[in-house]
């Protein structure tokens, strides 16, 4: 774990916070040229999207502390520390989509032609969140003896030998990412491939949650279980309704 990258000037700049940085810059890069590529106003892409990324890191945030209530109610200025990690996608997506709606309005911006493109933006700062977590130790896994297991420390700074469920996530994310660029385009209606990441992500997280670790008596079959397989429906619902017949 290296919670703290390095320091500039005396003040230490963390690797969670630097890593979400990081990843939505490159992640809104490439939605930049996904925007370009699919004809789209990148101008409006751009304005919408960095409104939509702070909705949902805001929306990341407070899912996070939500679930993790009794630890935040004692310290409530631990919830916008800057020099901890914890955001949690379910939380975050739902309400960036919130955001967007009106926006998408206002600049005459068809919905699913625009997440098509933030599927790309998703992904990317996907990959690099993950390292943060690892750095940070947020999300770690639970432990075990396997063969792949890695001597990692968890938020708390625990170090034992644990499944690397932020590697295997972010390498999901990676595998995403190169079906995403291989099927641009090439899906039948606009917002096909905002499903394909939905499904995907849902099913991959639906298999990874039971790796990461959990509070001494928390049941094993999770709220994220449930929103993962709510993820698998919907997207599986979307292809069957909006596939021309």
């Amino acid at each position: 774990m290296r919670r703290i990258l390095f320091r500039c000037g005396g003040a230490p700049i963390y690797s969670y916070p630097a890593m979400l940085y990081l990843g939505t810059v490159l992640g809104v890069v490439a939605g930049n040229y996904a925007a370009n590529r699919a004809r789209l106003d990148s101008r409006v892409v751009f304005a919408i999207t960095l409104l939509a990324c702070g909705g949902g890191l805001i929306g990341g945030r407070l899912s996070f502390v939500v679930a993790r209530w009794p630890i935040y109610w004692r310290e409530p200025r631990r919830i916008w520390s800057g020099s901890e990690g914890g955001a949690d996608m379910y939380g975050g997506l739902p309400l960036a989509v919130l955001v967007s709606v009106p926006l998408l309005r206002l600049w005459s911006l068809p919905f699913g032609a625009f997440w098509d493109v933030a599927t790309f933006t998703i992904l990317v700062a996907m990959i690099f969140t993950r390292v943060g977590c690892l750095l940070n130790g947020c999300c770690s896994g639970r432990h075990s003896e396997g063969r792949f297991a890695l001597w990692l420390a968890n938020q708390s700074g625990e170090r034992r030998r644990r499944i690397p469920n932020q590697i295997l996530e972010g390498s999901w994310a990676a595998v995403l990412l190169a079906g995403a660029v291989l099927l641009w385009g090439k899906l039948p209606f606009p917002g096909a491939l905002f499903l394909y990441l939905l499904g995907g992500y849902g099913a991959g997280r639906l298999v990874l949650e039971s790796t990461r670790e959990r509070p001494p008596g928390a049941p094993r079959i999770s709220i994220d279980h449930a929103v993962s397989m709510g993820l698998v429906v919907l997207c599986a619902t979307g292809f069957l309704t909006a596939w021309p017949r």
